[in-house]
This record gives C-alpha cells, sequence and structure tokens, in this order.
C-alpha cells in the first residue's frame, strides 16, 4: 500500500538573495551549487533576471519554463559556459567562471552530440582522451559505462546504426566516463517517441542513484520534472524590473525508487501535476 503523501511544499516568487531550504540529499553549511541573485545579459536583453537558489550535492533539480525564459542559459551559467552579468554562481563555495572537467553536459540533439564517424565507444573514448586519461586505461572504462547504459553488445556500432534512444544513452555515457560531479541536461529526452523517453527516464534515476550525481535537468515536460525531480523550479518569461526570473520552487517528496505506474498514481504526484498545471494556467509559465 502506497503511504500518504507529506505535505507539498510550494514556494512562490522569491526575492534575489533569498535561498529556500533544500529538499532530497543532507545539507552542507557551504551549498554544492549556489545561485546568488544571478542576471545574464546577451545583446542588450535580460534573459535571465536576478536568480537565487541553491542545489544540494546528489540533488536532482528539474527545471521548467516557456521558450526564451532562459533555461539553458542557466544550465550553461552553471557550467561555467557564460559568465553571469550581475551574481554569481559557485560550486563547493568556488565562483564558476569557466568550463569544468567535473560538468558534463547533455543535450537534446543526440545525432549533432555525437561523432558520425566513430564507434559508440570511440565517442566514449573522446571525453577520456581529452582529459588526458592513458589509453591503457580507456578500455575498462569505456566498457564499464557502455555496461551501465545498457550498450556493452553494440560498442562497435557507428551512431547511424542505432535508434535514437540508444544514441542518446551513448552520449550519456560519454558524459558518465568522464566521472563528472554534476550533470546538466537540456531537454535530453525530447525528441524521443513515449515508451523509449519512459525508459531512459527510469535508466537515467538508477544511474544518477548509483553514481551519486548532481544533476538539472531541463524539460518542458511537467509530469516528467514530477517524476525525477527532488525539486522543481519554474522559471517565467519576462519578468520585468525588480522580479527575479525563478517564479516557483516545489520539492517533490514522493518516496524513490519511482517507477512509471505506481508513481504517476501516487496522491501526491497528482496534486503536484494538478498545482504546475494551474500554475501555467495562471499565465506565469
Amino acid at each position: 500500500m502506497i503511504a500518504a503523501p507529506a505535505p507539498v511544499t510550494a514556494r512562490a516568487a522569491l526575492p534575489a538573495g533569498a535561498f529556500p531550504s533544500q529538499a532530497g540529499p543532507a545539507k552542507h553549511a557551504t551549498p554544492f551549487l549556489r545561485f546568488d541573485g544571478v542576471t545574464i545579459r546577451l545583446g542588450g536583453r535580460e534573459i535571465l533576471s536576478p536568480t537565487s537558489f541553491d542545489v544540494a550535492r546528489g540533488e536532482f533539480v528539474c527545471i521548467v519554463g516557456p521558450s526564451g525564459c532562459g533555461k539553458t542559459t542557466l544550465l550553461r551559467a552553471a557550467s561555467g559556459l557564460v559568465t553571469a552579468s550581475a551574481g554569481e554562481v559557485r560550486r563547493n563555495g568556488v565562483k564558476m567562471t569557466e568550463p569544468s572537467r567535473e560538468v558534463a553536459f547533455v543535450f537534446q540533439d543526440y545525432g549533432r552530440a555525437l561523432l558520425p564517424w566513430r564507434t559508440v565507444e570511440g565517442n566514449v573514448s573522446l571525453a577520456l582522451e581529452a582529459a588526458g586519461v592513458p589509453a591503457g586505461e580507456r578500455a575498462s572504462r569505456i566498457a564499464d559505462v557502455l555496461a551501465k547504459v545498457g550498450l556493452a553488445k553494440h560498442a562497435h556500432k557507428f551512431p547511424v546504426q542505432l535508434s535514437g534512444g540508444m544514441q542518446q544513452r551513448a552520449q550519456i555515457a560519454r558524459c558518465l566516463a568522464q566521472k563528472p560531479e554534476l550533470m546538466m541536461m537540456d531537454e535530453p529526452f525530447g525528441a524521443l517517441d513515449a515508451l523509449t523517453r519512459q525508459s531512459l527516464q527510469d535508466e537515467l534515476a538508477r544511474l544518477v542513484r548509483d553514481d551519486g550525481l548532481t544533476v538539472l535537468f531541463v524539460t518542458h515536460d511537467l509530469e516528467e520534472a514530477i517524476y525525477l525531480g527532488d525539486r522543481v523550479i519554474a522559471l517565467q518569461a519576462n519578468p520585468g524590473p525588480g522580479r527575479p526570473s525563478l517564479a516557483r520552487m516545489i520539492d517533490v517528496k514522493i518516496p524513490r525508487p519511482r517507477d512509471q505506474l505506481t508513481t504517476k498514481e501516487h496522491p501526491e504526484y497528482l496534486q503536484l501535476r494538478r498545482e504546475l498545471f494551474a500554475f501555467i494556467e495562471q499565465g506565469h509559465d
């Protein structure tokens, strides 16, 4: 029998500089990842208005919001690919000013992310080559990550010989080969069919649990955000002067491990789904 859900914790828009308490994994005096009043302006336009929140080590945070609200820009700021115009991003207390090998990025367009002239193992090897891993150590690490994502039997195939789901698994394997602390995922399952998407959601949840990864996951699918996340962060487009892009933050207290049937029948899942959809209908998302 499913236990009664814990009360939903929902937060309204937060002022710049305000840091919410954390859901999910254990808290630390110094947050694993901290956004402190992060503002990003590109081409004279404010893409991300002052945004502040903390992420605990091992937490899975999903980010939702309309196109153009700054979701991908937020990921790039967290990975050091974009420098904040104001405020700062810190990982383990250190300001993020450039890319790091401890941060991996999984893109939606797996077709472009993989090198077509390299096999699956060759694409995974690319991450190890860039990190300077000796050739003698690569084979075992490649075999390990391919086994984790279910591609051990497809190591010698080229991307064109793989389904979309398998190509995305290959991209995830390449990221895992880096042994990252932090995984950025920008709508990684958006181009996949429903059954493949569900399968990869469960696969990702297992990998994150087994490897102790911290994940920032952008999605347009609210149900996916609730299913995968420890927290869901909702950004709003064009928030206006003095208003942060972060409009809503919701803790997801549904027990883990989760599955596609019983989790989606869980009372809290249904409550959160109604809450987020109502939020969208109000014009905030």
